[in-house]
């Protein structure tokens, strides 16, 4: 968190702005361009139980 608030501050001061936009720049890697599609057909889902038991629902008082 203290992390977080830190780079956040960081940005909104102007002296700071620029230093730390080029260094997260260089850290952060830019996010994968594509679609939601894309994405889920390439991840690694083997071993991993996709199904799950119908919720027939609950029994509710009113």
């Amino acid at each position: 968190v203290a992390l977080v608030r830190g780079v956040a501050a960081a940005l909104a001061d102007p002296l700071r702005e620029a230093e730390v936009r080029a260094v997260l720049r260089e850290v952060v890697p830019p996010p994968a361009s594509g679609s939601l599609k894309a994405l889920l057909a390439a991840a690694p889902l083997e071993g991993v139980d996709l199904e799950r038991p119908r919720d027939l629902g609950r029994d509710v008082a009113f």
